[in-house]
């Protein structure tokens, strides 16, 4: 199913004149360098084709030929595009110079060779330039010695474009690449269910996903004898054409790209979506699950407009045709190979109601304007784990598929959740809200969004002492710098009987001390209204009840700074 997506997206894209998208026998490569030569075949000069995007130079991305650079240890040129061993024979601080040379040779005796069959004045004088090049002279331009890696290809001074795209170049590769490449075993496809020869590996190899190899990794592969079947090796136990290998593996390729806007990181998960036709959803999408503080005001505005519709129930029009097919997939690194994190197909009308759900089930009282209406996936991501390099790499596939899938939330996110409150014993808006959607997707608490006086379970309301007592403690002593949650607020929320009686003895010292007589009137009054909710205090709360505890607490809270009546606001 994902290879028949991907497949579809790739023909969809290759009917959009401005997509650029490779076609069958090229592929998209980063290029760092380019060789500029004058139409005799002399060097005019080593160009650098990084981009600089204000932070750091990146290599641009163009369309060369063939897929991506062969790997072993072979001797393995390129056509018209390589790396500086290659194209220049130059290498900085190099332990194999005899390869490096070897390396520059066999590349330019492939395009001398090829001359005669192409006849094109560009690709002649790139010949003259293989012919009279001096691999010493490398050293001698900045561009090399300063970035060293990378891709290059050639240009001739004063031409648009580079030598690799006139079109006899490009007519001689595409006869040579369907000579050169075609597969001896022919079989059925398992995507266009077509005799094809069949591809015995997937290229060019996927690039992109955050922590996987930088020369590529392979979605479809077969490493051990273990995983092999019916006498079939390598990927033709997974038989898919070359033609449609080439498809799937660059529309991936394409998604994955460093400024695609259909790609967001999802803790360890490179995470790309599409829709089987053009919608704005594709563009829009990672904005409503991942938004970016960079963007201007206008974009801010017009996503939380949309978001804004969702939340109240509406579909946003200016998305896309509801039943439009939506998909989402996310890619996690696995050495030379890359793991399906999580694969979910919807239509547009099914993800934004799953979508919606998810906000309202995450639905709690702000306590201030500063936390988020909508808070991102990255953003709950982030309040399970002290280091974002803690975050468990499972969650966010299980995270995303409760999300856009509708299951229920993953226990360990709960867990994550509680662990975090009892280390450092903060319950904020973001792990209350969590909390708050696990109970009421996973264990069906129907919990409100503000305050519920009147709720059965003790350990709610045990919560909501636990705060009372606190603002009783921080009305006393104004400006204290550890409370009894920084002591306490572990042991009450694990052993209440433990822990309660003691504060409840506290808290009569406190009460005594708070001089405004409404004040502490207004105290005793909120404690004993709760305590009367309560019959004891159980030995132990259950993981469940914990997080009703940590719920109650956060309300309770948040209702104690929220203001009564149009002037009054309760205790500072």
């Amino acid at each position: 199913m994902i290879l028949q997506a991907l497949s579809d997206y790739y023909q969809r894209m290759v009917q959009d004149q401005d997509s650029q998208i490779a076609e069958f026998g090229f592929s998209r490569q980063n290029i760092a360098f380019c060789v500029v030569l004058n139409p005799d075949g002399t060097l005019h000069g080593i160009r650098d084709e990084r981009d600089d995007n204000g932070k750091r130079q990146t290599a641009k991305s163009v369309v060369v030929l063939g897929n991506s650079k062969p790997s072993g240890s072979g001797i393995n040129p390129c056509f018209l595009w390589d790396n500086a061993a290659y194209m220049l024979g130059y290498k900085p601080d190099d332990n194999k110079p005899e390869r490096t040379q070897q390396s520059f040779e066999e590349f330019r005796r492939q395009h001398l060779n090829a001359e005669a069959n192409i006849d094109d004045p560009e690709f002649s004088a790139v010949c003259r330039f293989l012919e009279s090049w001096n691999p010493d002279e490398a050293a001698n331009h900045e561009t090399l010695t300063e970035n060293p890696t990378g891709f290059g290809v050639f240009a001739i001074r004063a031409q648009t474009g580079y030598v690799h795209e006139r079109p006899k170049i490009r007519d001689y590769w595409l006869r040579q690449f369907t000579d050169n490449n075609q597969s001896e075993v022919t079989g059925q496809c398992l995507v266009t269910g077509q005799s094809s020869p069949l591809a015995r590996l997937h290229e060019p190899k996927i690039k992109g996903v955050n922590g996987a190899q930088s020369a590529g990794a392979l979605l479809v592969s077969f490493n051990a004898d273990a995983f092999e079947s019916y006498g079939k090796s390598q990927s033709f136990n997974a038989p898919v054409s070359e033609r449609t290998a080439f498809q799937y593996a660059t529309a991936l390729n394409t998604l994955l790209q460093r400024d695609s806007r259909q790609r967001i990181q999802i803790g360890d998960a490179s995470t790309v979506f599409w829709t089987d036709a053009h919608t704005k959803a594709e563009e829009f999408f990672g904005r409503l699950i991942e938004r970016y503080e960079t963007e201007d005001e206008a974009t801010k505005l017009e996503v939380q407009t949309v978001l804004q519709q969702i939340a109240n129930g509406a579909y946003p029009d200016e998305l896309g045709k509801p039943e439009t097919t939506f998909y989402i997939l996310g890619l996690s690194p696995n050495a030379a190979r890359v793991s399906v994190r999580f694969w979910e197909v919807s239509n547009l009308d099914e993800m934004i109601s799953r979508l919606r759900r998810h906000f309202n089930d995450l639905q709690v009282e702000r306590l201030s304007d500063r936390d988020p209406e909508f808070p991102t996936f990255w953003q709950l991501l982030r309040e399970t784990a002290r280091e974002t390099k803690d975050i468990p790499p499972l969650l966010s596939g299980a995270l995303m598929r409760a999300i856009l899938g509708g299951a229920n939330y993953p226990d360990v996110l709960y867990h994550a959740v509680l662990r975090r409150i009892r280390a450092d014993r903060q319950v904020n808006y973001l792990r209350a809200a969590m909390l708050k959607a696990y109970l009421n997707r996973n264990k069906d608490k129907e919990l409100s969004v503000s305050l519920d006086p009147v709720r059965p379970e003790p350990a709610y309301h045990l919560g909501r002492l636990f705060a009372a007592l606190e603002k009783a403690q921080e009305e006393a002593l104004p400006g204290i710098n550890a409370t009894i949650k920084d002591r306490y607020f572990s042991s009450a929320s694990a052993s209440p009987a433990g822990v309660f009686p003691r504060l409840i003895r506290m808290n009569q010292h406190h009460v005594g001390k708070i001089e405004r007589r409404d004040y502490r009137l207004t105290h005793e009054k909120r404690i004993q209204e709760i305590m009367d909710r309560l019959d004891g205090f159980p030995a132990h709360l259950n993981l469940n009840d914990q997080g009703l505890f940590a719920v109650g607490y956060y309300h309770q809270r948040k209702d104690i700074f929220t203001k009564k009546d149009n002037s009054t606001t309760e205790e500072n």
